[in-house]
């Protein structure tokens, strides 16, 4: 079982395949990181070798922020929005979308369950 970043990687799968269920990896980053650590891309996880890993935890935490770093930094932009008092802080105060989706009949996701209005209907 591999260990990187806190997160156990799933054996059975290829290592660009599994580096992706890291938070903040992506296909791209992952397949940039076999690339420069010439893993072959038809390698599975469970063929790895303990360099090889030690290799990769390495690289992840020398290039890349991940998991509760960057979920921290994240909330922290949020956040330094919201006390900024700016347009985009006050859409993620109210709950309601960010970067200029329509909000008449959509946005259902960000806003909740519908409300009925009553008397509305004439």
């Amino acid at each position: 079982m591999a260990r990187i970043a806190g997160v156990n990687i799933p054996t059975q799968k290829r290592v660009e395949i599994g580096l992706q269920s890291i938070y903040g990896i992506g296909p791209s980053k992952a397949h940039d990181l076999c690339e420069k650590l010439k893993i072959p891309a038809e390698r599975r996880v469970h063929q790895l070798t303990d360099a090889e890993i030690l290799k990769i935890r390495e690289a992840i935490d020398q290039n890349y922020q991940v998991e509760d770093d960057l979920r921290r930094a994240i909330s922290m932009n949020i956040k330094r929005l919201m006390d900024l008092g700016c347009y985009r802080g006050l859409r993620h105060r109210k709950g309601l979308p960010v970067r200029g989706q329509r909000t008449h009949t959509n946005a259902r996701t960000r806003k909740g369950k519908a409300v009925a209005i009553a008397g509305k209907k004439k």
